[in-house]
C-alpha cells in the first residue's frame, strides 16, 4: 500500500471504521504525585508510555529498590501459595479489585508476608524433623521386632556363639578366650526394598560369602521426611567375623543408602528399648498433629488473602517500572514522561490526573501538554465483546496503518457469508448457532471457570464469529434448499412429472425385459411456466435428477462465486479510495484507484454483466433473444470460450445464433466493438498505473528541486559580491582609519601636557582591543549565522525525506502493478473456491446420508426403531465430526485466505503497530494467564 504519511487531523470516519485520533502528550508531574497519578492512568487504561531513558540500563534507573522490593514479596506470596496449594486449600478469589495501596503501605506488608515466610518456613522446617524422627523411631520400632525373631530362630547359634553388636560406637561384648568357640558380630538396619536384591550380590561378592544376611519387609509403607513419598523398605542383619568384614559392610551399606541402627544383645534390653521407642513414637505423633494443625490454621488464613495481595503487589510493581520510564528534572522535584493518547479521551486522563495529585496531597496540579511530532502514532481499535473476534482476524494479517480504513466492520457480514457459501445447509448451520449460542448464552459461567484449554478457549473467544456463521450458513442452505443433503419442499415445485404411473410401470417392468435407465422431464412440457420459478433457493426437484444435477449445480455455484469475488474486489478498491482521500493522496486517486476500476470494469465487471444477462434472458426454449433469433440451450453464449476470444481478438465470428458453433458467435449488437474498446481501456490502464504516478512524482520533485536551485544561485551570486567588495574595505578601510586617527591623535599631543600622551595611549590601545573583540564578535555572529543558513537550506533542500530515489519508486510501483493487474485474474480464479467447497461439502453430507442412516429404513418389524435409533447417533456423531468440525475448519480458512489476500490487498496497508496501553486489568489478565500455563 501506499506510504500516506502523516493523517489529517479532521475526524472523519470516527469510531470503528478508522482507528481512534492519537496525540503525542508530556506529562509535568510532582515526584510526591507521580505515584498516585499512575495508579490512576493505570486503572484509566488509556495511555501508553514511552521510554525516555533508553541508554540506561534497568539496574540504574531510579526506582529499581522499588521493583526489587515488589519481587521479593512477590517471590514470599508464590512461595505461601505453592504450600497452600499442596495443603489442597482452596484460595478465596471473589474477583474484586483493589486499588493500588499507597508506597508507604508497602512497609506494612513486606512486614506481613515477611512473617508469614518465617513462621512457615519455622513450622515446615520443624514438621520435617518431627516426620524424620518418626520415620527413624518407625524404622527401629520394626527392626526391633525383625531381630528379635531372628535371635530366637538362631537361639542354638548364639548359645555356642558369642554376639558382638556393632554400631557406630563399637561397644562389643566379651567372649571366652577359648579358640574353639567363634565370635561372630551382626548389623541391623533398613533399607528400599528395589535395592535389596543388588544390595544382597554385592556383599556375597565383596566378602566372598563369608556373611550371612536375613532379612524381613516392613509391612507398613514409610512416608520420606524429606521428599513425603511413600517408600516400601526391608529390615535386613547382617553377621560377619572380623574387622575387615564389618569394614566392607559398613561400606557397602553407606553405597546403597542403607540406615543403620543400633540393637541390644540381649533379649531383655530389646524389650526395654522397644517400650522407649513406642512412648517417644507416641508422643512425636501428639507434636505432630499439633505442628500440622498449626501450619494448616497460618494457611486457612494466608489463603483468604493471597490472591487479593498478589493484585496489589503486581499493582505497585507495575507502577514503578513505569516510573522507570519517566524522566527526572534538574531540580529533582518534577517528573517529565512522554504519552500516546486517545484524543477523544484526553478529558478523561485530564481528570484521572486530577484526582491522582489530589489523593497525594500536593498542592501543584500535574500538567499534560500535546506535542507536536512526525512519528507515526500507534494504532488504537475501540472493540467489545461483538466485535473483539472479528478484529483480531484482521490484526491477525497485520496491524492496519494509522487511520486506514479499517476492515473489521466489513469482515462482520463478509466473512459469516462467504464461509457460509461454503457451508451451505440448514441442518449443519444450525448445530453451529446453536454452539454459538450456547456460548453467549453462558459466558458469564464460562467465564468465572477460568477454562484453560486452549481449544476451549479458541472456541469461546469466537463465540459471536460461530453464532453468525452459524446463521448465515442456515440462510445459504436456505438457497440451495439443502438439509443434511435433502431438500425441502416448502412453497411447491414449478415442475411436474409428465410420465403417469402405468407407462413408467411397463417401462421398467424387467418382465418385459426392460432395464432400469434415466429418463429426462422435457422443460417445454414439464416446466410450469405460469407458476413461475421457485420463490426462495433452488427448485427441490434438482435433489432427484440424478444425471444432470451435479451439471446444474456446479455452473449456478460458480457463476454465483465469480460474481460474488468480483464484487468484493470491487468493494475494496472502492474502500481504497476512502483512504486515498483522506489521507489527501490526489495522485493515487488520479493514476491508481480509476485506472484500477476501469481495467476491473473492462474485463470482470463485464464477465459479471455477462453471467447476469445470461441467466436473464437464455432459457431452454426458443425465442428472440437481444435481436436475434434464438433456438434453444444448445445455443447459449459460452462464457468462459467467449472471454478468451475476446482477449484473442478472433475473427471470423459469426453474429447471431446460427451455425455448428452457435454458442461461440456474437450474441448481442455491437459485441466486437464493445469488446475492442473494453480491451483497450484495460491495456491503456496498465502503462497508466505503471508509470504516470512515478513520473508526477519525478517531475514534483524536480520543479522543486529546480526552484531550490533558483534561489540558491540567487543567494550564492549575492554572497559572492559581497564578498569582492569586502576585499578592498579589508585592504584598505582599516589602515586609512588608523592613520586619520594617528594625526589627530598627535595633534592631540601638541595641545596638552605631557602626561595627557600616555593616557590617551592607553586609550587608544583599549579602543584597538575593543575594536579587535567586536570583531572576533562579528566573526563568531556570522559563522553561526552561516551555520543555521546552512542547517535551514539543507533541511529545505531535503523537504525532510531527502531527494526522490526514483529507482525504489518505478520498483514499488512496477510491483504494485503487476500484483494489480495479475492478481485480478487470480484472485477472480482464487474466488472459485467458493464453489469447490460448497460442492465437497453437499457431496459428503450426500454421501453420509447414503452409506450411513438411510440404511435404517430398510429394516421393518421390531428391528427397525432399533436400527434407525443406532444409525441415527452414528450419522449424527460422523456430521458433528466430519462436516460440522473439520468441513468447518476448512472453510473458516479457506473464508480467511480471502479476506487477507483476495479483499484486504485492494486497500489495506497493516504496516502500524498496535497501541499497548499501561492498564491493570491487561496486565493482571497477563499475569493469570501464566500462572495457568504452568
Amino acid at each position: 500500500m501506499e506510504n500516506y504519511g502523516t493523517a489529517p487531523s479532521s475526524a472523519e470516519h470516527p469510531g470503528i471504521f478508522r482507528s481512534e485520533e492519537m496525540c503525542l502528550a508530556q506529562l509535568f508531574i510532582q515526584s510526591e504525585a507521580a505515584y498516585n497519578c499512575v495508579a490512576e492512568l493505570g486503572e484509566l487504561g488509556l495511555v501508553q508510555f514511552r521510554d525516555l531513558n533508553p541508554d540506561v540500563s534497568a539496574f540504574q534507573r531510579k526506582y529499581v529498590n522499588e521493583v526489587r522490593r515488589c519481587d521479593e514479596m512477590e517471590r514470599k506470596l508464590r512461595y505461601l501459595e505453592r504450600e497452600i496449594k499442596k495443603d489442597q486449600i482452596p484460595m478465596l478469589d471473589t474477583g474484586e479489585n483493589p486499588d493500588a495501596p499507597q508506597p508507604r503501605e508497602m512497609i506494612d506488608l513486606e512486614a506481613t508476608f515477611e512473617k508469614l515466610e518465617n513462621e512457615l518456613r519455622e513450622v515446615n522446617q520443624n514438621e520435617e524433623t518431627l516426620k524424620k524422627n518418626f520415620s527413624e523411631l518407625t524404622e527401629l520400632k520394626h527392626i526391633l521386632r525383625k531381630t528379635q525373631t531372628f535371635f530366637e530362630e538362631h537361639e542354638d547359634l548364639v548359645a555356642e556363639s558369642s554376639l558382638i553388636n556393632e554400631d557406630d560406637q563399637e561397644h562389643t561384648s566379651s567372649f571366652d578366650h577359648t579358640p574353639l568357640k567363634l565370635q561372630l558380630r551382626f548389623v541391623a538396619g533398613v533399607i528400599q526394598r528395589e535395592r535389596l536384591p543388588a544390595f544382597e550380590r554385592l556383599l556375597w561378592r565383596a566378602c566372598r560369602g563369608n556373611v550371612f544376611l536375613r532379612q524381613s519387609d516392613i509391612d507398613d509403607v514409610i512416608q520420606d521426611a524429606v521428599t513425603g513419598e511413600s517408600v516400601n523398605k526391608t529390615v535386613f542383619i547382617i553377621f560377619f567375623q572380623g574387622d575387615q568384614l564389618k569394614t566392607k559392610v559398613k561400606k557397602i551399606c553407606e553405597g546403597f543408602r542403607a540406615t543403620l541402627y543400633p540393637c541390644p544383645d540381649t533379649p531383655q534390653e530389646r524389650r526395654e528399648m522397644s517400650i522407649g521407642v513406642m512412648t517417644r513414637i507416641e508422643d512425636l505423633k501428639t507434636v505432630l498433629g499439633q505442628t500440622q494443625d498449626h501450619r494448616h490454621r497460618v494457611l486457612v488464613a494466608a489463603s483468604k488473602n493471597v490472591r487479593m495481595w498478589l493484585t496489589k503487589v503486581r499493582k505497585i510493581k507495575s507502577i514503578y517500572h513505569t516510573l522507570n520510564l519517566f524522566n527526572i528534572d534538574v531540580t529533582q522535584k518534577c517528573l517529565i514522561a512522554e504519552c500516546w493518547c486517545p484524543m477523544a479521551e484526553l478529558d478523561r486522563i485530564k481528570m484521572a490526573l486530577k484526582r491522582g495529585t489530589e489523593e497525594s496531597g500536593s498542592q501543584v496540579p500535574s500538567i499534560l501538554q500535546r506535542m507536536e511530532t512526525s512519528e507515526d502514532p500507534p494504532t488504537y481499535h475501540k472493540s467489545n465483546k461483538f466485535t473483539r473476534g472479528f478484529q483480531e482476524i484482521v490484526d491477525a494479517y497485520g496491524m492496519s496503518t494509522y487511520r486506514e480504513i479499517n476492515p473489521a466492520p466489513y469482515t462482520m457480514i463478509t466473512f459469516p457469508f462467504l464461509f457460509a457459501v461454503m457451508f451451505g445447509d440448514m441442518g449443519h448451520g444450525t448445530i453451529m448457532l446453536l454452539a454459538g449460542l450456547f456460548f453467549i448464552l453462558k459466558e458469564k459461567q464460562l467465564e468465572a471457570a477460568r477454562i484453560s484449554d486452549e481449544i476451549f478457549t479458541t472456541f469461546f473467544n469466537g463465540r459471536y464469529v460461530i453464532f453468525l456463521m452459524g446463521a448465515f450458513s442456515i440462510y445459504t442452505g436456505f438457497i440451495y434448499n439443502d438439509l443434511f443433503s435433502k431438500s425441502v419442499n416448502m412453497f411447491g415445485s414449478s415442475w411436474v412429472n409428465t410420465y403417469n404411473y402405468s407407462s413408467l410401470h411397463a417401462m421398467f417392468d424387467p418382465q418385459n425385459g426392460n432395464e432400469e435407465k434415466s429418463w429426462m422431464i422435457i422443460p417445454e412440457r414439464g416446466y410450469l411456466n405460469d407458476h413461475g420459478p421457485y420463490p426462495f433457493g433452488v427448485d427441490p426437484v434438482w435433489n432427484l435428477a440424478e444425471s444432470n444435477k451435479l451439471t446444474f449445480l456446479n455452473s449456478m455455484k460458480m457463476k454465483a462465486s465469480v460474481i460474488l469475488g468480483i464484487a468484493q474486489m470491487t468493494f475494496g478498491i472502492m474502500l481504497s479510495l476512502y483512504n486515498h482521500r483522506y489521507f489527501k493522496s490526489d495522485l493515487d486517486i488520479k493514476f491508481m484507484f480509476i485506472p484500477q476500476m476501469l481495467f476491473l470494469a473492462s474485463i470482470f465487471m463485464y464477465l459479471c454483466l455477462q453471467i447476469i444477462v445470461k441467466w436473464l434472458f437464455f432459457a431452454s426454449t426458443p425465442s428472440r433473444v437481444l435481436g436475434y433469433d434464438y433456438p434453444g440451450s444448445s445455443c447459449a453464449p459460452s462464457l468462459l470460450i467467449g472471454l478468451i476470444n475476446m482477449f484473442m481478438r478472433k475473427s471470423g465470428r459469426e453474429t447471431g445464433f446460427t451455425g455448428p458453433q452457435c454458442y461461440l458467435n456474437f450474441w448481442y449488437p455491437g459485441q466486437s466493438f464493445f469488446e475492442f474498446i473494453f480491451l483497450s481501456v484495460a491495456v491503456i490502464c496498465v502503462p497508466v498505473m505503471l508509470f504516470a504516478k512515478p513520473y508526477l512524482m519525478w517531475k514534483e520533485d524536480q520543479q522543486r528541486r529546480g526552484q531550490g536551485h533558483a534561489h540558491l544561485s540567487w543567494v550564492e551570486l549575492v554572497l559572492l559580491v559581497v564578498a569582492v567588495v569586502q576585499i578592498p574595505i579589508m585592504l584598505f578601510a582599516k589602515p586609512f582609519f588608523l592613520k586619520r586617527r594617528s594625526k589627530s591623535h598627535q595633534r592631540l599631543i601638541n595641545s596638552h601636557h605631557d602626561d595627557q600622551p600616555a593616557t590617551s595611549y592607553g586609550h587608544h590601545e583599549s579602543v584597538r582591543a575593543d575594536i579587535n573583540g567586536d570583531d572576533v564578535e562579528v566573526v563568531q555572529h556570522h559563522d553561526e549565522s552561516a551555520k543555521q543558513n546552512g542547517g535551514g537550506h539543507g533541511g529545505h533542500g531535503g523537504h525532510g525525506d531527502g531527494p526522490l530515489d526514483m529507482g525504489d519508486v518505478m520498483v514499488y510501483q512496477a510491483i504494485h502493478t503487476i500484483e494489480f493487474v495479475l492478481g485480478c485474474v487470480s484472485h477472480t480464479a482464487s474466488y472459485l473456491r467458493l464453489w469447490a467447497l460448497s460442492l465437497a461439502h453437499a457431496q459428503l453430507s450426500d454421501v453420509l446420508w447414503t452409506m450411513v442412516f438411510r440404511h435404517a429404513f430398510g429394516f421393518s418389524g421390531y428391528l427397525g426403531p432399533f436400527v434407525t435409533y443406532a444409525l441415527f447417533f452414528v450419522f449424527f456423531f460422523l456430521s458433528l465430526g466430519i462436516l460440522v468440525l473439520m468441513e468447518g475448519l476448512s472453510a473458516f480458512l479457506h473464508a480467511l485466505r480471502l479476506h487477507w489476500v483476495e479483499f484486504q490487498s485492494k486497500f489495506y496497508g497493516g504496516q502500524g503497530y498496535a497501541f499497548a496501553p499501561f492498564s491493570f486489568e491487561k496486565i493482571l489478565a497477563e499475569e493469570r494467564a501464566a500462572e495457568e500455563q504452568l
